[in-house]
């Protein structure tokens, strides 16, 4: 397969306003999709932050296999980055991220006061690729009761501001993406979670790849699922079988594919196998 284009229009607009923006923020929080975290990380991201301290996110948690989340959180802790497993849509993420803000910009505090500087909130850039749950994650964390402020000194050109609490402050920012995939596996996995457009990718390759990732780490839930006791090795064989169990078939008796590859990706998008992850922790 060629190398997936994905909106490369936009890409060089998004990285230079992140560069703009980029100094005047004390850390980056990292959005990442926990079901796909490998997949959902912009591989641009570390060399544009640069040294800047950095959060991850593992959002979306709750869709995620919760052994996986624990070693991703481990992971990354492990390469010297913070990092937390979250549901922007339920969790009270101000409590949950607030002191490992202070965490983070320990150091940075410690050497303003040596310098004599007024202790002020940290200020926070937000970033992740499209459908990574960002704008629940901001609205979850601003909040209505949050005060919103608008250009003012030391924020150069920054639209908006969201204060969440006495801790720290949201600078409203641009998404940002990469402008093609080298690896298919990382198209294929991003289009299973909703993050690429289904016309830019063929369907039916999408779904053998998730039937085939299903077979291999989730194999008791595919055959719960769809009736099945045994899982065929080869892949039209499983779709035979999956379409025969559910009864989508055409005159003759021959498998609707179609039918199979749209009621297999929704159920993969809808959760249906349960908390599942597509990219294990190393």
């Amino acid at each position: 397969m060629n190398p997936i284009q994905w909106f490369p229009g936009h890409m060089a607009k998004a990285r230079r306003q992140v560069e703009e923006k980029l100094g005047l923020v004390d850390v980056v929080f990292e959005l990442l999709d926990a079901r796909a975290v490998r997949a959902s990380q912009n591989p641009e991201l570390a060399r544009i932050i640069k040294d800047k301290p950095r959060l991850v996110v593992l959002n979306k948690a709750d869709l995620a296999d919760p052994a996986e989340n624990r070693r991703w959180v481990d992971f990354f802790r492990s390469q010297g980055i913070v990092a937390i497993a979250a549901n922007a849509l339920t969790d009270d993420l101000e409590a949950a991220i607030t002191p490992l803000v202070a965490e983070i910009t320990a150091d940075l505090r410690a050497k303003a006061k040596t310098r004599g500087m007024k202790d002020r909130p940290a200020r926070v850039m937000i970033l992740g690729i499209p459908n990574v749950g960002k704008s629940q994650f901001i609205n979850r964390l601003a909040g209505r009761a949050k005060t919103k402020t608008g250009d003012r000194p030391g924020v150069t050109k920054i639209q908006q501001v969201l204060k969440v609490g006495d801790a720290f402050e949201l600078l409203d920012n641009p998404g940002i993406l990469w402008p093609k995939f080298e690896d298919p596996d990382v198209a294929f996995k991003l289009a299973l979670i909703g993050s690429i457009k289904d016309d830019l990718l063929p369907l039916d390759e999408v779904m053998m790849f998730g039937l085939n990732l299903l077979s291999k780490r989730y194999p008791a839930r595919l055959k719960e699922r769809y009736s099945l006791t045994e899982l065929p090795d080869e892949p039209q064989a499983l779709i035979d079988a999956i379409g025969k169990s559910r009864g989508a078939l055409l005159k003759g008796g021959e498998v609707d594919v179609d039918r199979v590859v749209k009621f297999v990706l929704a159920d993969i998008r809808e959760s249906k196998f349960g908390r599942i992850s597509f990219d294990k922790a190393p």
